[in-house]
């Protein structure tokens, strides 16, 4: 069995929608979504990627993707890494390919010398919980996520 990780170039833009809808399909979120092939193109392969993504092929085939950025700890005055998103087609699960996506970024933060890689999960999400703590990572249960966005957030950027 044949399994590779690769970065996204451009011309996987098509290929990074078919993830992104099928992880929000699974997250029961697909009503979110709003990604379109030009912002991943200007994010991802612009003059300035604010982002980054890597895919898995199994058996030359489209298997899933790490879509993640650059973040930073002020306490270790350090970067690390920020996975976004995480998917593997339902088909192909059990075959390790998503510890194999994490791994690859693990080999990045280390050879980098980042002080992290860190995610979020829903809490309804046992399996992917369980697959988590299973190579030792370990849930920030004290943390309260908040997000600015919409119309709040152009209201304080105008100084409202």
């Amino acid at each position: 069995m044949t399994l590779v990780i690769r970065p996204a170039v451009a011309g996987d833009e098509e290929l990074i929608l078919h993830f992104i809808a099928a992880l929000a399909d699974y997250e029961k979120l697909s009503h979110q979504v709003r990604a379109t092939g030009a912002n991943l193109t200007k994010y991802l392969f612009g003059p300035q990627p604010h982002a980054w993504c890597d895919i898995a092929e199994w058996e030359g085939q489209p298997a899933g993707f790490a879509f993640w950025f650059y973040n930073f700890s002020t306490f270790a005055s350090r970067p690390g890494i920020y996975l976004e998103d995480l998917f593997v087609e339902p088909h192909l699960r059990g075959h390790g390919i998503g510890k194999a996506l994490l791994a690859n970024l693990a080999r990045r933060a280390v050879a980098e010398g980042l002080c992290m890689v860190q995610w979020w999960v829903l809490n309804w999400n046992a399996p992917s919980i369980g697959f988590y703590q299973s190579i030792g990572a370990v849930p920030q249960d004290e943390w309260t996520v908040f997000r600015l966005t919409g119309e709040p957030m152009q209201k304080l950027a105008e100084g409202a």
